[in-house]
This record gives structure tokens, C-alpha cells and sequence, in this order.
């Protein structure tokens, strides 16, 4: 039976978590969803850890409180000894964000005396010190990662940023030794500035029931459950013979880069645009031409609808609501018609893209596998297993992320 259940507020996040409980040495199932009650990890899976991706990142905080209930009850059932909620590395600024709701509402059903607010992922540049999130050292609402269209970050400091969200008091620092701390439950806010504060923070509060945080605390806590409990998971391979189509929806700067780095090599690129799609003057039958052109070529199609702040604020102008939805479906259905066609490798940046491919794809339990990049894992569907899925959030992965990908996936 698991032992470890953690609920990401996205898709892309949670395949994040997973990648690192993988990387920490645990085998790891992940559902897109909460899976029904009696929905059982097969004993073959030799399944220690479960990941479960939700959208309460963007949920009203209603939905989001009871889908993560939901999700801690289905993980309790399995045998989870531990829950783990999973957010966003660049937290919530909004006073009516889910993050404090979410984590007084687990916080209460594990029956937990107390937890840390931890959103750090070192390797990647978010670090928390002095209660503070920084992203490469500078303070999240002075970096690149501010104006973001779903949670923008008007702050850097976690206790101010909790304060309007949250019912229980947050405490920068570690738990007094001495127990001086307010009785009741409440929230401690450690720094966590690289790998080895991760280690100290697992060991001083892994024993918890509940633990919130980025992804930077997965790959110790995974070691840590790993000495606790005999055999070793099974790894699914990376690679796989087949095609393979690269999507791109995220507008961060990382996939910006990853785009243009694919372009410079001359590799087949498409942009979708949505101005023409909503015109008619592009449609997908068009787009799939291309990807089709290609599916036999040295060379994997990218079709992308990233672009820049000032394009994407331009096309909102057809409602911002009305471009996502189009393109997000767009997306999805090419994913669907390549699966259909015999791709095999589906490679995409972006997290509501990401979403949008394997609600598309009807993909709800994957295996984890390796890692492309830090929080990026290879992911083998259960009930399509000669199919290798790589679905990163926008902002990771370096340059050279869909070469990488590409080459690690390709037998």
C-alpha cells in the first residue's frame, strides 16, 4: 500500500512532485483527477507513493477545499501514512487564493498540530528565506514571474501572503524547540535556501501527518519513507520506438526560449494563431497537414500558440476567456488525432496545455518515470503503455528542452 499521498493545485505540478518522490527513490503512481474510491494501485506496481493533480490552483475556494477533502479521503483509504499538499513554487497573492483554505481544511482532517508553509525548489531557483520567496534572488513580485494572467504576486512575504487567506497564525522561523509555540494549529515558515535545508526541515518535521510546500521537499521526504519501508518500486523505461509531436501553449519566458532555440535549428515549427483560427483563416485540418507532413521525418513538429505579453494581450481582445478555451482545444485535438495516428511520444510546455492533452487523451493514471529536466518526469499512461507523455510546467527545463526530451524518449 502507499504510504505517501500528495495533492498538487495543478496538473503539471503534480507531475513535478511525482518526478522528484521518483528521483528520492519511491515508485510512484499519479492519477489526473481524484480517482474513485475503490480505485486500487495494482500490488504489481509495487506502488509506494500516489500523486494526485487537481485544478485548485484556479478553483473557486469552495471546489478547491472539497476536491482537496475528497482527494486526502481517497489517499487516507490507500494506507497514506502522510499528506503532502503540493502548490505552486511562486505561491498565491491573491487574498481569495486556495492555498491558506486548502491547507487549513487538510490540516484539520489529519488532525495535524501544526505544519510548514514551504515553497521552495532550490534547483530551480525559488528559495525562502527569512520568510520571503525568491526566485534566483530577487523577491518574487520584482521578478520576471509578477505578472502572471492567473496569480499575479503583488508580495514576497509568505506570512503576509497567508494572513487574508488563511483562519490559523504563521510563524517565520522553525518551531521553538522548548514548545513555546501557540497552542493550536498554526503554520511555521523555515528558510530553505538549498538541498541541505530541505534535509534538516525533513527531519525536524517529517513525522507530521500533513506537510505543504513546492517541490523542494519531496526528494528527502521520499528518502526518508524510503528507509522506512522494504523493496524498491518499478521504473518504467523512458524510451520507446515511434513519432513524436511537440506542443507549446505557455507564453513564460523558458518556453519562449525553448521555442526559438528549436526554430534557430530549422526544425518544422507552427504557430497557431488565434486570430486566424477564429477567422477561418487558419484551421486545424491545416495545422494537422503539417504535423502529418512530418510524422515520418528526421525531425519532430512543433505547433505552438506561445507568444509574447504584448501579442497575448493583443488577442485577448477576442475575450481572453474565448482564445484560452480555442487554443486549449486545439491543442488537445492534435494531441488526440497524433495518438490516433501512431505517434507515440507526446511532448508538451505549458500547464493548462498539459491538461488540455491528457483530458483530451482520456489518460487519468500514469507511471512515473525518469526526469527530463528537474520537476519534468517521463510518463507512461497505465492503460497505454507503449505511450511516453512529457508534460512540463512553463517556466522549467532549459533551452534545450525539446531536444533533450526527444532524445531521452527515442529508443
Amino acid at each position: 500500500m502507499a504510504v505517501l499521498g500528495c495533492i498538487a493545485d495543478d496538473f503539471t505540478g503534480a507531475g513535478d512532485a511525482a518526478s522528484f518522490l521518483v528521483k528520492g527513490g519511491m515508485s510512484v503512481r499519479f492519477y489526473n483527477g481524484i480517482p474513485a474510491m475503490q480505485d486500487t494501485p495494482g500490488s504489481e506496481d509495487g506502488t509506494q507513493a500516489i500523486v494526485i493533480a487537481l485544478k485548485s490552483r484556479t478553483q473557486k475556494t469552495g471546489a478547491a477545499v472539497e476536491d482537496s477533502r475528497n482527494a486526502a479521503r481517497f489517499l487516507l483509504n490507500q494506507g497514506a501514512q502522510q499528506i503532502y499538499y503540493k502548490y505552486c513554487s511562486t505561491f498565491d497573492s491573491t487574498p481569495q487564493g486556495n492555498i491558506g483554505p486548502v491547507s487549513d481544511a487538510l490540516m484539520e482532517l489529519t488532525g495535524a498540530p501544526y505544519t510548514v508553509l514551504c515553497p521552495a525548489l532550490p534547483v530551480n531557483g525559488r528559495t525562502v528565506e527569512a520568510g520571503s520567496l525568491l526566485v534566483n534572488g530577487i523577491p518574487l513580485h520584482k521578478s520576471s514571474m509578477k505578472d502572471h494572467p492567473l496569480t499575479p504576486m503583488w508580495d514576497c512575504r509568505i506570512d503576509r501572503l497567508m494572513e487574508p487567506q488563511s483562519r490559523y497564525p504563521c510563524f517565520v522561523g522553525d518551531r521553538p524547540e522548548d514548545g513555546a509555540a501557540p497552542a493550536g494549529p498554526c503554520y511555521f515558515i523555515p528558510d530553505h535556501r538549498n538541498d541541505g535545508d530541505g534535509e534538516k526541515i525533513v527531519r525536524k518535521y517529517g513525522h507530521l501527518s500533513f506537510l505543504t510546500g513546492g517541490s523542494g521537499l519531496l526528494k528527502p521526504l521520499a528518502r526518508m519513507w524510503s528507509e522506512k519501508i522494504p523493496g524498491h518500486g518499478r521504473i518504467p523505461e523512458s524510451s520507446v520506438s515511434g513519432p513524436a509531436l511537440l506542443l507549446a501553449g505557455s507564453c513564460s519566458q523558458a518556453t519562449l526560449k525553448q521555442i526559438a532555440w528549436y526554430q534557430r535549428l530549422q526544425k518544422p515549427c507552427c504557430r497557431l494563431d488565434p486570430g486566424a483560427l477564429l477567422e477561418g483563416r487558419q484551421t486545424l485540418d491545416e495545422v494537422w497537414h503539417f504535423v502529418e507532413a512530418h510524422a515520418c521525418g528526421p525531425d519532430a513538429p512543433l505547433v505552438f500558440s506561445s507568444d509574447t505579453p504584448e501579442r497575448v494581450k493583443e488577442m485577448q481582445k477576442f475575450g481572453a476567456e474565448k482564445v484560452a478555451d480555442l487554443l486549449e482545444h486545439a491543442i488537445a485535438e492534435l494531441a488526440v488525432r497524433a495518438v490516433g495516428a501512431g505517434f507515440t511520444r507526446i511532448i508538451s510546455a505549458g500547464g493548462e496545455t498539459s491538461g488540455a492533452v491528457t483530458k483530451g487523451l482520456g489518460f487519468s493514471s500514469c507511471l512515473i518515470g525518469e526526469s527530463v529536466a528537474p520537476g519534468v518526469p517521463v510518463m507512461v499512461p497505465v492503460n497505454r503503455p507503449d505511450i511516453r507523455l512529457v508534460l512540463k510546467s512553463g517556466n522549467f527545463g532549459q533551452e534545450d528542452f525539446f531536444g533533450h526530451a526527444l532524445s531521452m524518449t527515442s529508443l
